[in-house]
């Protein structure tokens, strides 16, 4: 009777093991609304969990690596923007507005924080410059205390009149900070000194990369070997590899995301599978689609694998689950979340049935830990 009890009270905990598992995420919108969402792997239903309003286009979000506090920029246009910080309570999933600081630019379009929550670093795409904004103790923002601003132009009329900073990306060790500036062609590159409050951010030895002329640099990341990175060109629709060794870039490669000619690109985000073998690029001018590379990892190089439709208009941004068993796209102007399967051993996406959510205006998709 004893044995019996014991092997029965092991039943619940079998069960709860076996049990697919629901990831929630955060969903930052052109509207005056943030959601907080979760996605079942094994339907691939994505359901709305809660919605914090009275917000002013809370775009871009990053999500500190406890998962307690929340940041998104306040792309307000051509006026100065914002920054958002939040409190993140997982039980319930409620988002909490703790307090509101000026980006220090306009238009600001990212933001990046350390893994400690010390700072945070706001890319400002209207100006084109970065602004450093400490952390309280509390999870709340302090007053920028840093600005950095870009100068100079690009070759495409309309587009690189001026510097146009459009993120900020951490070296894996957090000693340098890299800010890809569309307008200018140019990766900049800063040392980064928490320490030091009042400028933590100081050029590199090697302060900026120059990169093909007129691609646009946008969005910008690390192999999880981390010795090699990549950025995508929004403007020229490829994506440029580099060796990052001796705290600088050296570069490997320009591949296009097409093997046919295309009239436009609007490249937009970028990610690697967490195995460093598959590179994912969205491309949401008229293309509508994730763009597939294979990452040779022996030397950082990447080839054209394939690309699919994502079921929408204007893909600005995606995630890889943690599983890496499925991608979600959040398509902007058709107004709609997808799911998609994700085969990890040959990286390839399978379209939905049913996994589309509808969900106004989605530009950034954020897993919480």
């Amino acid at each position: 009777m004893r044995l019996l009890i014991s092997l029965f009270s092991l039943l619940p905990v079998i069960t709860m093991a076996q049990a697919p598992k629901e990831y929630r995420f955060l969903v930052g919108t052109y509207t005056k609304a943030m959601h907080v969402c979760s996605f079942n792997p094994a339907t691939g239903n994505i359901s709305l969990i809660n919605t914090v309003e009275g917000l002013n286009n809370p775009s871009f979000l990053t999500i500190s690596a406890d998962g307690q506090h929340v940041y998104a920029v306040s792309e307000a246009g051509k006026t100065e923007g914002g920054v958002y910080a939040f409190t993140f309570e997982k039980t319930s999933s409620k988002l909490t507005l703790l307090n509101t600081q000026p980006s220090g630019g306009t238009s600001p379009c990212h933001i990046s924080i350390d893994k400690a929550g010390r700072n945070a670093i706001v890319s400002n795409y209207g100006n084109g410059s970065v602004t450093v904004l400490p952390i309280l103790e509390d999870g709340s923002l302090g007053a920028p205390v840093q600005t950095i601003q870009h100068t100079g132009s690009g070759p495409v009329e309309g587009r690189q009149e001026g510097p146009h900073a459009h993120s900020a990306t951490f070296s894996p060790d957090e000693k340098q900070v890299f800010v890809a500036d569309l307008g200018i062609d140019k990766i900049m590159v800063y040392d980064y000194h928490p320490e030091n409050k009042q400028a933590p951010l100081t050029p590199a030895a090697i302060p900026f990369i120059v990169t093909p002329q007129g691609m646009g640099p946008r969005h910008f990341t690390f192999h999880p070997n981390g010795k090699y990175a990549y950025v995508v060109g929004e403007l020229r629709g490829n994506v440029v590899s580099y060796a990052y060794e001796n705290k600088t870039l050296r570069l490997l490669q320009s591949v296009s995301t097409s093997p046919w000619a295309s009239p436009k690109f609007g490249l937009a985000d970028v990610h690697i599978s967490a195995d460093g073998d598959f590179l994912y690029v969205s491309d949401r001018e008229r293309q509508n689609y994730l763009v597939i590379f294979t990452i040779d990892s022996s030397n950082g190089e990447i080839r054209y694998f394939k690309r699919e439709p994502t079921l929408g208009e204007t893909p600005r941004n995606f995630l890889i689950g943690p599983s890496g068993k499925f991608v979600l796209v959040a398509n902007q102007n058709s107004d709609n979340i997808v799911a998609f399967k994700r085969d990890t051993a040959t990286g390839l996406l399978s379209r939905p049935t049913n996994q589309q959510f509808s969900i106004k205006a989605p530009v950034c998709l954020q897993m919480i830990p």
